[in-house]
């Protein structure tokens, strides 16, 4: 099997478990607790049904929409994702390379594993910033303003992992940042010659935009559970987000709003989007999927903010129930690091392809010319 031989996410996610070692599999496959709300994430989609119009004469469809002041060629993206050089030694520079061939969305996460910088210089694409809040008020103020000096469009604070969910697989399988080859550990990495190989002979990894500022997860192993209940602030509150709003001063959004109340108090800070999401079920388990609250919270703020949908979307079907329901567009992780994983950059691409395709091809049967058209009179909840 390759990557021409991916037509979906199981095809995708199937290739990435051949390819990676079993702990960094398990990282980007595995949720909190029982995973309710992981498996929920999708699931959510079905309770629904796309209602087509015939004989529209749609003709070629315009996918495009705009978030955080960008046009976009279609209504999804690449959500912020965590070390992504453990999937591809190219990592984040191969996503961004990926997103830009398809004129969509590269975020990137605090804990990338290359930086600001080096991500600007290879992309002139469309570029998001996710910021976590550390302890050290120092690391948030430098990130935002490297992000500005590199012409980022946008940022996202994530508020939903003031502390770590309960990821279970990752205490089952010791993943830590540098990976540590331990005793339990040794025969999955041993039985991925391949990934071991690019490992070593590839650029040391590293939390590349704060390995100045801590050792921690770049010269000291660390479990992400362990790192972010150290150096995370779980005091953060909405004065720290709308203090980094005013010194950013460009479009933001908070990324873990679930909550109508919430959304509109983020309208009142300054933001200019939300990203509707429990963190890809890895948080808190039993939590609502974002699909679930995309209705009811575009029907209280959507004429006010943008409105991003990011967790569980897996088709092109998906993205259009989404905007049905209300959003502005959609974000995806665990999809396109599975593309990662499996054929890095040009994995991606064919990730990226594969969505284009449907979402073009289903807005056709929708009798759908543009995305606006994708209103509530396109869907229907069952009971």
């Amino acid at each position: 099997m390759n990557i021409k031989d991916c037509y979906n996410f199981e095809d995708f996610r199937k290739l990435a478990k051949k390819k990676l070692p079993a702990p960094i599999f398990h990282y980007i496959d595995g949720g909190a607790d029982d995973e309710v709300t992981l498996n929920r994430n999708t699931d959510a989609f079905n309770d629904c049904d796309l209602v087509p119009n015939i004989l529209n004469s749609v003709g070629e469809p315009d996918l495009s929409t705009t978030v955080f002041g960008r046009k976009i060629s279609m209504p999804l993206f690449l959500s912020p994702t965590a070390m992504q050089s453990l999937y591809d030694p190219d990592g984040d520079k191969a996503s961004a390379r990926a997103a830009e061939k398809f004129d969509t969305i590269y975020s990137m996460s605090t804990m990338a594993s290359f930086s600001i910088e080096e991500v600007a210089n290879v992309s002139s694409g469309p570029k998001l910033f996710q910021l976590y809040i550390h302890k050290d008020k120092s690391i948030t103020d430098d990130l935002i303003e490297r992000c500005s000096r590199a012409n980022f469009d946008g940022m996202c604070i994530t508020v939903d992992t003031l502390v770590a969910g309960n990821r279970e697989r990752d205490h089952r399988t010791g993943f830590t940042t540098p990976p540590k080859f331990t005793l339990d550990s040794l025969l999955s990495f041993a039985m991925r010659p391949g990934w071991v190989f690019k490992y070593f002979t590839n650029k040391k990894f590293e939390l590349a935009n704060i390995k100045n500022k801590t050792d921690k997860g770049t010269n000291i192993a660390k479990s992400v559970m362990d790192y972010i209940n150290e150096q995370y602030d779980p005091a953060m509150n909405w004065k720290d987000a709308e203090y980094c709003i005013k010194k950013w001063n460009k479009p933001m959004a908070l990324k873990g709003v679930m909550s109508v109340e919430d959304a509109k108090r983020a309208i009142d800070i300054g933001c200019t989007a939300i990203m509707i999401s429990n963190h890809g079920g890895r948080q808190l388990d039993g939590s609502r999927s974002p699909f679930d609250q995309v209705k009811a919270i575009s029907d209280a703020v959507g004429d006010k903010l943008e409105i991003i949908l990011d967790g569980g979307v897996r088709r092109g079907t998906h993205v259009l129930k989404a905007l049905a329901a209300g959003a502005t567009a959609c974000s995806f992780g665990k999809a396109f690091l599975f593309s990662l994983g499996a054929g890095g950059q040009k994995g991606v691409e064919r990730l990226l392809e594969n969505m284009q395709k449907e979402i073009r091809r289903n807005m056709i049967l929708m009798g759908c010319k543009s995305v606006k058209d994708l209103d509530a009179s396109k869907i229907i909840y069952r009971d």
